[in-house]
């Protein structure tokens, strides 16, 4: 993908959000080696968040609360199918299990989890880049 440039476009805020993203997943990958695991979580969710938000970039939108931006996502393009609603349902998950690493006493997040986690951002990531390459076409 292309850099930024410094106007600060609809399509550079979309280009930082998903930047945003792959630094938010890699610093997850760092935790996670470092056996950080709700650490990890914590970035993995905020690498989807991100992503989510560059999606609605694309579209002019903006939300304060990120319980408005993945119900929006949901409604838009989860459940018109636009993105797999397996996905979608990975996505809810990964909220609760970023609220629970945060805020829950004495939760215990496991490896496995934030392997998950971080694979889900990943996955997302490059399903939002793919969406945004296909639609970016269209518009030429």
């Amino acid at each position: 993908m292309k850099q930024p440039n410094e106007k600060g476009t609809q399509k550079d805020l979309l280009l930082y959000r998903i930047e945003t993203a792959q630094s938010d997943i890699k610093a997850a990958e760092i935790l996670l080696g470092a056996k950080e695991f709700c650490g990890a979580n914590n970035r993995a969710y905020y690498g989807i968040y991100h992503a989510v938000s560059a999606i609605h970039a694309l579209d002019g939108n903006a939300y304060k609360r990120h319980k408005d931006a993945l119900a929006n996502f949901n409604k838009n393009y989860v459940k018109t199918e636009i993105f797999p609603r397996k996905l979608g349902k990975k996505i809810a998950e990964s909220e609760e299990i970023r609220h629970a690493s945060d805020y829950d006493d004495f939760y215990i997040a496991t490896k496995v989890e934030a392997e998950e986690q971080i694979q889900t951002a990943k996955e997302l990531v490059k399903l939002v880049e793919e969406y945004v390459q296909k639609r970016w076409a269209q518009e030429e």
